[in-house]
């Protein structure tokens, strides 16, 4: 008879171990809790997207030692690799490496365009063990294909099966810094979009790990233990290998960019600031805008114990306007970090050494689909009809000329909505405009409308309109800007949000020139799904209610697929191909699961078509045993 192996994990319950954590709550949340959120959108709109991390599911711990046996230090020196494996800087940043593909036979192959031949898209997924099962399965072949919330969560779920505390962690405005100067620099032509291609961009938001840990290798005294940021997603090369971290929290606050690892990148990532340049026709470029704010925005988590939003932005930077945050950043800026962030190879190696209603029992066994499609009369409540009304602007005041001035006010540009940015209707937004100029000024306002990749990558431009107005003293100018659903549909649905761009040259000056820009999220339809029963028994079956509704008013959707998913309750994804949804038309899909694990478990629906792309709902349900 063949023994069991013997698989020794960290402990966070134990205080000599370097992942200890005190708090009992933290470690049921940060290593037991195979539920989660993650947080998307943008600064002004985020969202909330249901993760079931699985970390506890069939083959966990042979799929995770099997990323550890792949990585390209045990490929090259086997025994090294593993009497390391005690220090959890080590396996983070060997964890970290191992999640994406570039470099090794990792998980998940990251995919930021449109088109997602032979796998799916990165929305699609809900949780992580679907993800690393597949991987498993197919002798270590990428899984296509993730983003960085995949990444982030996929991480998230092996590092909590080793028992290492682990959150996953968002922050919106969130820059990429390439050159390292701490500077994102952004160039526009003479009509208001980004136009000159530049390494460096502010992602609407990016999701990274932390995890919990104590940092020796920097100081006996426990300064930098604790949370470490470590970050899956392939965008730099950390010694020649694109990972990220650990880098210490507390070492970002403070500006210690000197320090291991790959702290300058993260802290950019959080406070680098922006400068807008203006290209001329010439080639010469002018800086019209310095931005110290921007970035680092909504930094989030889940809270411990429940699905609230905590801000953990202090935790990265001190207050945006103090003389503390500045003076940070100075310090920042100063540090030589060439040294800890070189490129070369060896130095992975190097930095690797270890340092000191109750369902009865005969319920019928029903496990068939029943779909049903609803006519839904049309009522009043069709205000987004595509209608001919005409949305002109308004402008406060009386007649007048703009006058020339040697150094005019600046202009104040403000973005209002009228109505929530919701998809599959009309978006409306107000333009307000605002000067203490003195005197009338003739304003150009070019206003463009572009599809963008959250990642700052714009995809089509949807609309671009340019007027003339005059804004006059002490009244405000407000245009209306009107967005049908039959112009942007097309364009978002591989795309993340809108840029609205807003550029206003004073005609009698044009040297001086004033930008703005909106980032849209569209807030998804409405999808529900419940159980049946309220009462819900394990190995026994259990009925599941799913209801959408095509919210258009002339776009049947087509391609339709729902997705059912959850640890505990399905052992694979469940997909249902439902018919085509004419427009307010509803559609119920009634079909069966039957749970296989007691305790408190997360269903996840997961709605596709053609036109809306993975709309997603969750609902807890307790297993009895």
């Amino acid at each position: 008879m063949q023994l069991p192996s013997l698989v020794v994990l960290f402990n966070p319950w134990c205080p000599e171990d370097w992942v200890y954590l005190r708090d009992e709550k933290e470690r049921q949340e940060y290593v037991m809790n195979e539920q989660g959120t993650i947080f998307t959108g943008s600064k002004n709109y985020i969202f909330s997207l249901p993760w079931d991390y699985g970390q506890f599911e069939d083959n966990m711990v042979e799929i995770c030692l099997m990323i550890l046996d792949l990585n390209r230090k045990h490929l090259i020196d086997p025994g090294d690799d593993v009497s390391a494996r005690c220090n959890p800087l080590y396996v983070g940043r060997v964890v970290s490496a191992m999640i994406n593909t570039q470099d090794d036979r990792g998980v998940l192959e990251g995919n930021w365009g449109d088109s997602f031949p032979n796998g799916l898209s990165p929305s699609h997924w809900s949780g992580s063990y679907a993800i690393l099962k597949h991987w498993y399965n197919t002798d270590a072949h990428p899984v296509k294909y993730g983003q960085c919330w995949v990444f982030a969560g996929v991480m998230c779920s092996v590092m909590r099966l080793l028992g290492i505390p682990c959150r996953v962690v968002s922050n919106f405005e969130s820059a990429h810094d390439n050159n390292k100067n701490l500077v994102i620099d952004t160039f526009y032509s003479d009509y208001g979009v980004a136009e000159k291609p530049t390494h460096d961009s502010i992602w609407n938001f990016h999701v990274w790990t932390e995890a919990w840990m104590k940092r020796p290798d920097l100081g006996a005294n426990g300064k930098y233990d604790g949370w470490q940021v470590l970050d899956p997603t392939p965008q730099e090369q950390s010694f020649g290998v694109y990972c990220c971290g650990p880098a210490p929290v507390r070492a970002i606050l403070d500006g210690e960019t000197d320090l291991k690892y790959d702290i300058p990148f993260v802290f950019a990532e959080v406070n680098a600031d922006c400068s807008d340049w203006l290209l001329y026709a010439d080639g010469s470029k002018k800086k019209i805008f310095s931005d110290t704010s921007r970035v680092g925005q909504n930094t989030s988590t889940k809270a411990v114990g429940s699905k609230t939003r905590v801000d953990i932005t202090n935790t990265y930077k001190h207050k945006e306007g103090t003389e503390k945050e500045r003076t940070v950043f100075d310090y920042a800026v100063t540090r030589d970090y060439s040294k800890i962030d070189g490129d070369e190879g060896d130095e992975w190696d190097e930095d690797f050494e270890v340092e000191g209603e109750e369902i009865d029992d005969d319920e019928e066994e029903d496990t068939g689909e029943n779909v049903e499609v609803d006519e839904v009369s049309d009522g009043t409540d069709d205000e987004e009809e595509e209608d001919d009304e005409s949305e002109d602007e308004e402008t406060s005041g009386g007649a007048g000329d703009a006058t020339d001035v040697v150094i005019p006010p600046p202009v104040y540009i403000q973005f209002e909505e009228m109505t929530p940015p919701t998809n599959g209707k009309n978006v409306r937004l107000k333009l307000i405009l605002q000067s203490k100029s003195k005197t009338p000024r003739l304003l150009s306002i070019n206003i463009s409308v572009q599809a963008m990749r959250y990642n700052g990558r714009p995809i089509v431009n949807i609309q671009t309109q340019v007027k003339e107005k005059i804004l006059y003293p002490g009244t405000d100018t407000v245009i209306f800007i009107r967005i049908p659903f039959s112009l942007y549909h097309k364009a978002m649905v591989h795309s993340d949000n809108m840029k609205v761009s807003v550029r206003v040259t004073d005609v009698k000056n044009p040297e001086y020139i004033y930008l703005a820009e909106d980032d849209i999220v569209l807030i998804n339809p409405p999808i529900s799904v419940k159980f049946v029963k309220c009462r819900v028994r394990v190995d026994c079956i259990a009925r599941v209610e799913v209801i959408f509704m095509n919210p258009t008013i002339n776009e049947t959707l087509t391609g339709c697929t729902l997705t059912l998913s959850g640890s505990g309750l399905l052992g694979d994804e469940l997909k249902i191909r439902t018919p085509d949804l004419k427009p307010r038309n509803r559609i119920r899909v009634n079909t069966a699961i039957t749970p296989y694990k007691t305790g408190e478990k997360t269903l996840v629906a997961d709605f596709d078509c053609d036109t809306f792309k993975d709309i997603k709902c969750s609902c807890k349900v307790n297993i009895r045993a």
